[in-house]
């Protein structure tokens, strides 16, 4: 909390009651006897009241063996190298899917980071670019959306409940928990819903079919990365090329 930083009370009062308490604060469980009890008494002494709404405890990310990464030993990976061969969307995901969100240690592996890839953001794209291959001058226009009544259509609709939860967990502060509920759908999707509707994406089926299941697919793959584009910015910015300009 910036009491120094802004020279409050001297200057700069307005500026600083607007953002006090605090929506939130994150610092590392090792800062608990340090800076979170620091800043806890300073608030309580001048203010009488806690400096922050929420708190995130980040627990320690240690090497794949287990011990403190060393600079020294390099006993870990490079950052930037892992960002470069997998995507921040897939090392931000791997990390909020960890004990680490929950003020437990991590013990670092590329090789997590990798299956986020390959389990989720692949199949993610793959369900992306059929419906992007298919119809390719395709736009999303949810407004425009004919009700279908197929019976796969209508079951894998049911991004309403995953964007409640999506959005009050997070609302909360709870990342731990959307990642789980995330993943699982993408798996509904691309392993039920793709598997079971091929045929009438290709257009066997009809053209007025092969229109409802594209856009039966392409709706839950928006809405999901809207609401989450926090968590999947990469995937976010794909859909948003097929939108007309719908904001979630």
């Amino acid at each position: 909390m910036p009491y120094a930083q802004q020279h409050y009370p001297f200057e700069n009062c307005k500026e600083f009651e607007n953002g006090f308490p605090a929506d939130f604060i994150a610092e590392g469980i090792d800062q608990t006897r340090g800076w979170f009890y620091t800043l806890l008494v300073l608030s309580t002494a001048l203010f009488g009241k806690p400096p922050f709404k929420n708190l995130i405890a980040n627990g320690l990310v240690l090497a794949s063996n287990g011990q403190k990464m060393s600079k020294r030993k390099k006993s870990y990976p490079d950052p930037m190298e892992t960002v470069h061969k997998y995507g921040a969307d897939a090392l931000r995901l791997y990390l909020i899917n960890s004990p680490v969100v929950r003020a437990e240690s991590l013990k670092f592996k590329e090789e997590g980071v990798r299956d986020i890839l390959k389990d989720v953001f692949l199949h993610w794209f793959n369900a992306y670019r059929l419906a992007k291959e298919e119809n390719s001058p395709f736009l999303y226009n949810q407004s425009k959306m004919d009700v279908s009544e197929n019976y796969m259509d209508r079951w894998i609709t049911f991004t309403q409940s995953l964007i409640k939860f999506v959005k009050g967990e997070m609302a909360a502060y709870r990342l731990y928990t959307v990642v789980p509920r995330l993943v699982k759908f993408v798996d509904q999707l691309t392993n039920w819903y793709v598997r079971m509707s091929r045929r009438r994406l290709k257009g066997d089926s009809g053209l007025a079919d092969c229109k409802a299941a594209i856009e039966t697919l392409f709706s839950p793959l928006w809405k999901q990365t809207a609401c989450g584009k926090e968590l999947l910015q990469g995937c976010y910015n794909l859909a948003a090329l097929f939108s007309q300009g719908h904001q979630w």
